[in-house]
């Protein structure tokens, strides 16, 4: 089974998410959160810190392991979902894909804008009940 991480970045102050625009399927021309592949004997966490230095240039924050989707049919994967929140203003930039920070009132569930079938929106809704892990 392939691993998959994806990573929710809060601004310092918590008022934005980062996320990117996808150029290929699935989810082409909606936004995502960013993230990546775990490659075979990556440790989940490590993979999280490499996929979001490599594609925003973030290396000073501190990721939480939130929680984890497990699929089971067709294309069978786990997708590893981080959280964490800037310590100060950086300037993102990536090797491959556009960022942009939206606000953090967006409806993260409208799956006309935001990949992954609503998980987006599921995942804000579990940070929202944990936000104490993010302090």
């Amino acid at each position: 089974m392939r691993g998959l991480n994806v990573i929710w970045v809060w601004s310092p102050t918590a008022d934005k998410v980062l996320f990117c625009k996808r150029h290929k399927e699935p989810y082409k021309g909606l936004y995502n959160l960013v993230g990546g592949k775990i490659e075979p004997g990556e440790d989940g966490i490590a993979a999280a810190y490499r996929e979001l230095r490599e594609e925003t240039g973030i290396t000073d924050i501190k990721l939480v392991h939130l929680m984890d989707f497990t699929y089971l049919l067709a294309d069978a994967c786990r997708v590893e979902v981080y959280a964490g929140k800037l310590t100060r203003d950086v300037e993102v930039g990536g090797d491959e894909k556009e960022l942009v920070w939206f606000d953090a009132t967006e409806n993260f569930f409208d799956m006309s804008r935001f990949a992954g079938e609503g998980n987006i929106g599921h995942i804000y809704e579990i940070i929202k009940l944990n936000l104490e892990l993010l302090r």
